[in-house]
């Protein structure tokens, strides 16, 4: 078998998140299916990290062996040529060892959480950004990001049906910046960790924008977190603002 890493692209607002789920279109599904057209015999198509529905990505990576060799250049063409009717799009393809894992080789995953304030009703942008019709404090949601850098248990932040083994997660870097666009306010919050627990990143927003609209100090954030309680948590952030951007190796 020869192993290909993908570094995908696609928007998920039509689809029933990452994981192949039967009876139901699903990102891994229909790429599944375009790679089995090139190779019937295809196995192990793992991806980096699976996204929830609505979810989007500029950046997931997946591994797939594949049993006839052909070179990066046509798996690629071929593979977007079988999903053309999907808003899915193979950027890069890439032998690579059988050593190569797209999950549990990744030392770093990166997501973008992208928020949209202004009064009026948003048309291009609809299902790819959070609309509010506030402005945000980024100076307040700074100071409370600072309590969630570092080691710690996220129990507040993490789904009720999360699987991970543990909620003890690093918390590498959280930044926040903002730009000015016709009449109103795109919030980017960046987000850097080995790893994230199921809700996290769409937890962590729902908090710190209630911190940036005034609701909450930015205390708050400390003190929900050292409770460990889930019934804490804010509403989870709308998943068509979350963006998987980039995962390192």
């Amino acid at each position: 078998m020869y192993r290909y890493a993908l570094t995908i692209e696609y928007d998920g607002s039509p689809f029933h998140g990452w994981q192949i789920q039967k009876d139901i279109k699903t990102v891994q599904g229909v790429i599944f299916d375009a790679i089995k057209k090139l190779d019937l015999h295809c196995e192990n198509f793992v991806g980096a990290g699976r996204t929830d529905a609505g979810v989007h990505a500029i950046g997931q990576v997946a591994h797939v062996d594949l049993k006839t060799y052909r070179d990066h250049e046509t798996v690629k063409k071929a593979i977007n040529y079988y999903l053309n009717k999907y808003p899915i799009s193979i950027l890069d393809v890439e032998e690579v060892s059988a050593n190569f894992h797209a999950r549990f080789s990744a030392t770093r995953r990166h997501y973008t959480y992208k928020v949209f304030s202004r009064t009026t009703d948003l048309t291009f942008e609809r299902g790819q950004f959070w609309h509010v019709r506030h402005a945000l404090n980024i100076s307040k949601i700074e100071v409370a990001a600072n309590y969630l850098i570092g080691k710690h248990d996220f129990t507040t932040f993490r789904s009720s049906i999360c699987q991970a083994s543990s909620p003890i997660k690093t918390m590498e870097t959280i930044s926040i910046h903002s730009e000015k666009i016709r009449d109103g306010i795109i919030y980017h919050f960046n987000l850097s960790a080995r790893s994230f627990l199921h809700n996290q990143v769409r937890s962590i927003v729902g908090c710190l924008e209630k911190v940036g609209s005034g609701m909450w100090a930015p205390q708050k954030i400390q003190e929900i977190l050292l409770s460990k309680e889930r019934g804490q948590c804010a509403a989870l952030a709308p998943p068509g603002g979350l963006y998987l951007v980039k995962i390192q190796y």
